[in-house]
């Protein structure tokens, strides 16, 4: 590497689990491809007052709270010997850290790395996730005293994984709310670069512990009505929550090529700012994102021209779809030919909206659609929001599969994912030419 120029970091593996029993990244693509919508009712095996949920709407002020949500159903499945916990502990974790351990170890195997076999490497583990309310209080005596000073302890998301793999790197939990797993891909690829590890895991989980989530939108009437994300769709009526869970593998060019790991994409560039003051932290602002995207693109050293997909965020809010779409509008629709679109989508609309880890389930579903060489419909983007002037640039809702022809050798997308706390997270990502495209060179 010569000096003063930085090297490529590159993705090399990924692991996924996802709503409707998603395990691996290849059920994961089919599902999106197929225009599968993966929302299912409440589960009814966590102890939540499921019927006081349901009724939340009958209160004065309150809006209604569909039986519907992008549920993991492998949540509650841990081997906990497997991973060196004893069974005990493994009750008293939360089964964010749980999911996070399995879906970490996958990742590694699809990277061709022998996870057993990293005790004292210097491997960074970044994990985006939120607190989600699981168990008990902690100020009860019950079986689970003393174990859960760690098994609801928001660092031990990643902290289980280092542990589990004996890695000694940096190994830290990211709580950007919604923006908390491409916050984390973004401090990984940066340690990376700054010599903090040799390589990296980074990702983000969510498994919701309790419903607190439904009965804050509910109050706020901030959930869909009829029980479906409909990213930037005219009918939406707010978000669905969902859950989910992902893991990349990031390391440099040169040691992927050197170890035979295949590349499933660069990291061209990833950056993170917040709205700052004026409206209420809640409120998204389409200028902090506008100005986050300009200078993502200006650190990949690209045009905004060059960018064919966009993984947005897409929450299916009437507040929050329009000041995203007015930014992307601004940067990549204006740059394009009306002839020629930059197609947008969500995976919310398959999945709900995975809160902490809805960012890398994002960036998976791209890296999916690269290695296909195909883009994927997003669900109800037949019936795109009158809040955009969608004639002023050429920014459109991606409506079908169809081939992605790569330009120059690549295919670059980007991804966005922004927090209630205000944080706003973009990535760009190039991939390779796929072999049946070589096949045709």
């Amino acid at each position: 590497m010569m000096a003063g120029i930085a090297e490529s970091i590159v993705i090399a593996g990924m692991a996924v689990e996802a709503p409707g029993g998603i395990e691996t990244p290849d059920a994961f693509f089919e599902a999106l491809a197929g225009g599968d919508e993966l929302i299912e009712p409440f589960p009814r095996d966590r102890d939540w007052p499921v019927d006081q949920v349901l009724s939340l709407g009958w209160l004065d002020g309150w809006g209604e709270v569909p039986d519907a949500g992008g549920f993991l159903r492998g949540a509650a499945e841990f081997d906990p010997l497997f991973f060196g916990v004893s069974p005990r502990e493994a009750i008293a974790m939360d089964p964010q850290q749980r999911v996070a351990v399995r879906v970490a170890w996958r990742a590694l195997e699809n990277t061709g790395i022998d996870p057993s076999a990293l005790g004292g490497d210097e491997v960074g583990v970044y994990m985006g996730a939120s607190i989600t309310e699981y168990g008990p209080r902690a100020a009860a005596v019950n079986d689970h005293s003393g174990h859960r000073i760690a098994g609801t302890a928001l660092g031990a998301v990643a902290g289980r994984i280092s542990h589990a793999l004996g890695t000694v790197g940096p190994s830290m939990t990211v709580d950007t709310a919604c923006a908390s797993s491409l916050t984390a891909v973004h401090l990984a690829a940066n340690a990376i670069r700054g010599g903090e590890c040799d390589w990296a895991l980074a990702g983000g989980v969510c498994v919701m512990g309790s419903p607190g989530a439904f009965f804050e939108f509910a109050k706020n009437n901030g959930l869909a009505a009829d029980g479906h994300c409909r990213s930037y769709s005219a009918s939406a009526t707010g978000t669905l929550w969902g859950e989910g869970a992902g893991v990349v593998v990031l390391e440099t060019e040169s040691r992927a090529r050197r170890l035979g790991h295949r590349i499933l994409g660069t990291v061209l560039a990833t950056r993170v700012n917040h709205n700052g003051r004026g409206a209420p932290i809640v409120v998204p602002s389409a200028d902090a994102q506008q100005r986050l995207i300009e200078r993502t693109v200006a650190a990949a050293g690209i045009c905004p021209a060059d960018v064919d997909v966009i993984e947005g965020h897409g929450t299916g809010t009437p507040l929050g779809d329009p000041m995203e779409l007015q930014a992307l509008q601004n940067t990549y629709g204006a740059a394009r030919p009306a002839d020629d679109p930059v197609l947008l989508g969500s995976v919310k609309s398959n999945a709900g909206h995975a809160q902490a880890a809805s960012g890398i389930l994002g960036l998976i579903k791209v890296l999916l659609c690269g290695r296909h060489g195909v883009t994927v419909p997003s669900l109800f983007a037949d019936d795109p929001t009158d809040k955009l002037d969608w004639d002023r640039g050429a920014l459109r809702l991606s409506t079908e599969r169809r081939e992605w022809q790569p330009r120059g050798g690549r295919r670059l997308a980007a991804v966005s994912s922004f927090g209630v706390g205000g944080t706003n997270a973009h990535t760009i990502i190039a991939m390779p030419l796929t072999d049946r495209d070589k096949a045709h060179v």
